[in-house]
């Protein structure tokens, strides 16, 4: 009654993922209860029981032992924690969000000729785009999914960690930059539902939500057609503009895609100049690039790229973003980089933050840390 005003999603999922984490919820709560309410009741009968004006209370004050009492205070967690960790065992494996599909639903498995829907996920400061590499389109804070049809979705960010969550749909997975995650899932039932950021990445946050739209096959085919008539081409100068921070930014469709944008942006690479991620791994593999890699220090610097262009999110932390403050009181148990401002900004060597900007200057590390070791160690 008291949470009858509330949409319980979690416990009322849409899809077959959903419904078998929210079963795998509600049996382990069930397990954990038979010993949680013979406890909280038996508390109660021994306090009742055992009160000090019952006189009829048997007073055994040398009791000490019970061979029956310890067959049933062992034996019944045991066999509930066997329970649990079968039942994790089996969902661990089974609900393993890599995993490929093997059903739509209860007694009902995935058809051979059925191909899953591909969308690929990035997070964006403070947005979610959606590409479909299969129908050459994508979509900002609005993604749609025919009905039982297994969805093969490839995440991943574009500065920060954060989390994509469909709670009608399926578990919450990680977007990281760099990094790609996977989560196959399916919708069963025709809706609209909400899906959300589950980590907190900075100002906009709170508003970083999309929609998510199961329809029927000819419905998502319309939904495929009005994207195409969008007349807008997903372009990588397009995307440098998309990705800037922005706040409560409305759906946006595009009706091309580059082929190569998504690869792109996994490796960290749109912006033009910049080293992609499996470019710096082959450069590692190969036992590095020696002194002529100097060269690169530039195309590796992604962090500050926002503070370069003035689109640094308003976030954004100091030092670590490398500027000075914008309020005048200086955050508490941080020393100011001079005695006279605060958090002003410095150009000597500190080894400090101040020292990741492009234009800072850099001298030897301090005398401290070059001094080698008094004795030679053992091994």
């Amino acid at each position: 009654m008291l949470l009858g005003g509330c949409d319980v999603v979690v416990l009322s999922p849409s899809g077959d993922v959903a419904i078998q984490q929210r079963n795998l919820i509600v049996a382990s709560t069930a397990l954990m209860l038979l010993v949680i309410i013979p406890v909280i009741a038996l508390t109660f009968v021994f306090a009742w029981r055992y009160r000090a004006t019952n006189a009829n209370a048997t007073y055994d004050p040398d009791w000490h032992h019970s061979t029956q009492l310890e067959v049933v205070i062992w034996t019944i967690p045991l066999l509930i924690i066997i329970a649990l960790g079968a039942m994790t065992w089996i969902s661990t494996h089974t609900l393993d969000p890599f995993r490929a599909l093997s059903r739509l639903g209860p007694n009902r498995t995935v058809p051979a000729d059925v191909k899953p829907l591909e969308v690929e996920v990035v997070a964006l400061d403070w947005k979610w785009l959606f590409i479909y590499p299969q129908y050459g389109i994508a979509s900002v804070n609005e993604m749609a999914a025919p009905v039982d049809r297994p969805i093969r979705f490839k995440i991943t960010a574009s500065s920060v960690w954060n989390t994509f969550y469909v709670p009608a749909l399926a578990g919450m997975i990680y977007a990281m930059p760099g990094m790609e995650t996977q989560l196959n899932a399916v919708i069963n039932k025709a809706g609209d539902f909400t899906g959300m950021s589950g980590h907190y990445s900075g100002a906009g946050f709170s508003r970083m939500n999309f929609a998510f739209r199961g329809l029927s096959n000819q419905g998502f085919d319309e939904w495929v057609s009005k994207s195409k008539a969008a007349a807008m081409p997903l372009t990588r100068e397009a995307y440098l503009q998309l990705e800037n921070p922005s706040e409560a930014e409305p759906v946006k469709f595009y009706s091309a895609v580059d082929n190569e944008l998504y690869g792109a942006i996994l490796g960290m690479c749109v912006a033009p100049g910049k080293m992609c991620v499996h470019e710096m791994h082959h450069i590692d593999r190969t036992g590095g690039g020696g002194k002529e890699s100097e060269a690169n220090v530039d195309r590796l610097g992604y962090d500050n790229r926002r503070l370069q262009s003035g689109d640094e999110p308003s976030g954004a932390t100091v030092p670590a973003s490398g500027r000075a403050s914008r309020g005048p009181t200086q955050p508490e148990g941080m020393k100011p980089r001079d005695q006279s401002g605060v958090n002003a900004p410095v150009r000597t060597p500190d080894q400090g933050q101040g020292n990741a900007l492009p234009d800072a200057d850099r001298g030897p590390a301090p005398a401290q840390l070059n001094t080698a070791p008094t004795d030679r160690h053992q091994h």
